[in-house]
C-alpha cells in the first residue's frame, strides 16, 4: 500500500495541485478516483467517511486526513522539505499568493471552465462575468511574473504549484492566453521540471473526452 492516498479526479485542478506536488517530490502515492460528475461528493456517506466539505482533493497520510489544496501543499512541503519557504518572510509571501490563487486566480477560472466547457452552458451573463474576473486575475499574475521567473524567491515553491492547478487544462474557456506571455513562459518552466506530468496523466479521468 502506498504511503499517500489522494482522493481525486483528473478534471479537478485543485486535485492536480496536490498530485503534482506528490509526483515532483517523488512520493509513494496512489490516486483514488472520485466520481464527481455523478454526484459522489454530494452523497452523505462520502461526506461522512471522506470529507464533510464535499470536495477534492483529500489526502490520507499516516492516519491523518487532510483537505483543502493549500493546506495539503503546505503539509507536503513541511514533510518533504521541498518547494517550501526558506524563512518567515517567504512563508508569508507564499501564503499571500496561495490565498490570491484560491480566492481569485483559480476560483474564477475554475468556475468558468466548469460551466462553459464541462457543463456546456454556452455564453451567459455568469460565464461572461467569470471570464472577465479570471482575466483580471491573470493580468495580476502576468505582471508579477514579468519581474521574476517564479512566484516567490526566484525558485519553484508551493505558491507556483497552487497557481498551476488549472493552467494546463486543455479546454478552451474563451480567454486569449497569448495575452499573458509571462504566464506562458512560467508554465513552460514548470513543465520542464523533472517528473512533471499533465493532470490527465496523473489522475483518473471522470469524463471520457475533453468537452
Amino acid at each position: 500500500m502506498s504511503e499517500y492516498t489522494l482522493h481525486c479526479f483528473a478534471e479537478s485542478g485543485n486535485a492536480y495541485k496536490a498530485a503534482l506536488m506528490l509526483e515532483l517530490t517523488g512520493q509513494d502515492w496512489q490516486p483514488v478516483f472520485v466520481d464527481f460528475f455523478n454526484g459522489q461528493t454530494r452523497e452523505q456517506a462520502w461526506r461522512d467517511e471522506v470529507n464533510e466539505q464535499g470536495e477534492v482533493p483529500v489526502l490520507e497520510h499516516a492516519g491523518q486526513t487532510l483537505t483543502q489544496s493549500a493546506l495539503i501543499l503546505d503539509y507536503l512541503a513541511q514533510r518533504t522539505g521541498q518547494f517550501a519557504a526558506r524563512n518567515e518572510d517567504e512563508k508569508r509571501e507564499i501564503w499571500r499568493w496561495m490565498l490570491f490563487d484560491n480566492h481569485k486566480f483559480t476560483s474564477y477560472y475554475a468556475a468558468l471552465r466548469f460551466l462553459f466547457c464541462l457543463k456546456n452552458t454556452g455564453e451567459t451573463d455568469v460565464t461572461h462575468f467569470l471570464r472577465e474576473r479570471a482575466k483580471a486575475a491573470y493580468s495580476v499574475v502576468d505582471a508579477h511574473l514579468e519581474k521574476t521567473p517564479f512566484m516567490v524567491g526566484g525558485r519553484v515553491t508551493i505558491a507556483d504549484l497552487s497557481l498551476a492547478g488549472y493552467v494546463y487544462m486543455p479546454e478552451d474557456t474563451g480567454i486569449e492566453l497569448e495575452n499573458y506571455p509571462h504566464i506562458q513562459a512560467w508554465k513552460a518552466r514548470i513543465k520542464a521540471l523533472p517528473g512533471w506530468k499533465h493532470p490527465y496523466e496523473l489522475m483518473p479521468k471522470a469524463l471520457p473526452v475533453s468537452r
